[in-house]
């Protein structure tokens, strides 16, 4: 009688399916008509007002009435433009796009920086009261900027800081969004084992703070400073009641000012003015984009990934 020895079978390993290069659809995705077509809206809607300006940075104030106003004129002037812009009023155009920019840097670097910390605190710090103060900071998000205006303008009226750069800064310091989104992420983004390794080593919690949780919270910080960069760049209302200056004034007062000299010169204040106001606003986005484009990478998740083994 011959006995038969089973053989064993070696499964073989099951191979993870392709990465689906980059700009094309992943297999069986499905096209959705409406979906597409709602995307389309939303594109045309976010781009057409662009679309507008920067055709209109080409024209004279004549040819904004006269053309069509998303195609080029046919004596385009952009060039033109732009210089007259610079030169205008001894290049007050530069000084208020310096201003704009001290002010919406040092904003943003100090909102997110506030912001991470103190969303790191209630994030991974328990105190007394610490339910009670994050429903207070959700509470803040809930209230309207323009509603602080006027509160603000006379408290700092009372400390003799209006009508100085710190009347816009101080007040763009503030970020109670900020502040909750970064809770939010911090609350996963930095593991309690990485923290209590730390400790464990000796180190402080500045230390642990600035040197570890800062780069764990590195995506988080960075949206925060974006959207405090583009508030503080595009604010119009607190620099309006705030500054009396021109020399203090950001691009959006400035332009502002511009567009009413060419409401109330008359027809020859207006046919010099108005073209400027338009290439000035095509300016004044020139940098947002540029902050865009050079942070956008570090949108990342998952940069703790990896930092703790499960």
């Amino acid at each position: 009688m011959t006995t038969t020895t089973p053989t064993a079978t070696t499964a073989e390993p099951v191979r993870p399916a392709p990465a689906t290069p980059p700009g094309r659809r992943p297999r069986g995705a499905r096209r959705s008509t409406p979906l597409t077509i709602v995307m389309l809206a939303a594109l045309a809607y976010f781009l057409l007002p662009l679309l507008w300006l920067l055709i209109a940075s080409t024209k004279s104030t004549q040819d904004l009435f006269n053309s069509f106003g998303l195609w080029f004129s046919h004596a385009p002037q952009l060039l033109t433009n732009i210089k007259e812009t610079f030169t205008q009023d001894d290049g007050v155009f530069v000084h208020w796009l310096l201003n704009t920019v001290m002010y919406a840097g040092v904003s943003a670097v100090g909102a997110a920086l506030l912001a991470a910390a103190g969303g790191y605190g209630f994030a991974k710090f328990r105190f007394r009261g610490d339910r009670t103060a994050f429903n207070l900071v959700l509470g803040a998000v809930m209230v309207p900027t323009t509603a602080l205006a006027i509160p603000t303008y006379l408290l700092f009226a009372k400390a003799g800081l209006v009508n100085t750069p710190w009347a816009v800064i101080l007040p763009s310091l503030v970020n109670p969004f900020g502040l909750y989104l970064m809770r939010v992420y911090a609350q996963d983004a930095v593991p309690d084992s990485v923290l209590e390794a730390a400790r464990i080593d000796g180190a402080g919690e500045a230390r642990i703070f600035f040197r570890i949780a800062l780069r764990l919270l590195a995506p988080g910080l960075v949206t925060v400073l974006l959207f405090t960069l583009v508030a503080t760049w595009n604010n119009y209302f607190l620099p309006l009641i705030m500054l009396n200056d021109p020399d203090l004034y950001p691009v959006t007062v400035g332009l502002s000012s511009w567009a009413a000299q060419a409401q109330n010169g008359g027809a020859g204040s207006s046919s010099d003015m108005l073209a400027l106001v338009v290439t000035g606003s095509l300016l004044s986005i020139v940098p947002l984009v540029v902050a865009f484009l050079l942070l956008q990478r570090y949108w990342q998740s998952g940069l703790a990934a990896g930092g703790v083994k499960q």
